[in-house]
């Protein structure tokens, strides 16, 4: 593949070092010249980045470790791309982080890290590259989550935070479609990622989750980067999802309310 033939020429992917934001670098990496990962883990992002140029000659990868949760290393990021001349025309906003439990019990420094990286980040990475988006008639895709449709016990932080992306993104969508970009927000049900083990407690081994609803990586990205090309405004990857998020947009509010009175609150 010649460089003339990519689709982009330079993708951010935050949360890069695993699970879907890993699975988007080797999905792009045969279709753009240069990508840009971005997680805290910075030998894990070294090694992707070998494995990718190795089946990919043609591509240039950067890497960067950030905490994504502090603004100041976000500033220090933005310095860094700035300084390289790096302007992503596809900014893949996947970085997140969930805590399962009550919030009574809840950790807040874990909680506030949570508000700060799944929503104060990513509005934050956006706003600073939206000109340059502009500019190149770029994209946008922020990884949201079908909780962001839900009310969730135990789950209730990330869920709104998750409404907060939904929502951002179909906002944004409507300002920018007509200046050329394209803005999708991915709600995936659940995914067998590390996203999971993070998101339990000591008292808890695993989301209450029925096996049934688990949904590929790889289908999930291979479903949202084709929703992406065709310019729609969101996407449930997966058959069982996409019906469930169709029934739960059906529901009245005080029928939601009910049926999650009822979800296992213990896994």
């Amino acid at each position: 593949m010649s460089k003339r033939d990519c689709t982009y020429r330079c993708a951010l992917i935050t949360g890069a070092s695993s699970g879907l934001g890993l699975e988007f670098a080797r999905q792009l990496a045969p279709s753009v010249e240069t990508l840009v990962l971005v997680s805290r883990r910075e030998e894990v992002l070294e090694k992707v980045a070998r494995d990718l140029v190795a089946r990919f000659p043609h591509l240039t990868v950067k890497v960067f470790a950030s905490d994504l949760s502090e603004v100041t290393d976000r500033g220090r990021l933005i310095g860094s791309l700035a300084t390289e001349g790096l302007r992503p025309d596809l900014l893949v906003n996947n970085a997140g982080l969930g805590d399962y439990g009550e919030l009574l019990t809840a950790d807040w420094l874990k909680t506030s890290e949570m508000i700060r990286l799944n929503i104060e980040a990513l509005t934050h990475l956006t706003h600073v590259f939206l000109p340059g988006l502009i500019t190149q008639k770029g994209s946008i895709l922020n990884v949201s989550s079908l909780a962001s449709i839900l009310p969730i016990p135990d789950f209730s932080v990330y869920a709104a935070t998750k409404a907060y992306v939904t929502s951002f993104s179909e906002g944004l969508r409507l300002e920018v479609r007509d200046l050329g970009v394209k803005v999708l927000a991915v709600c995936p049900g659940p995914i067998k990622t590390g996203f999971g083990d993070r998101a339990c407690r000591a008292s808890t081994s695993k989301l209450p989750v029925q096996d049934a609803f688990y949904i590929p990586v790889e289908q999930v990205v291979q479903e949202s980067l084709i929703a992406l090309v065709q310019g729609r405004a969101r996407i449930y990857p997966g058959l069982k999802v996409a019906l469930a998020a169709g029934v739960i947009g059906l529901l009245p509010v005080v029928v939601l309310r009910f049926v999650m009175s009822f979800r296992p609150r213990k896994s």
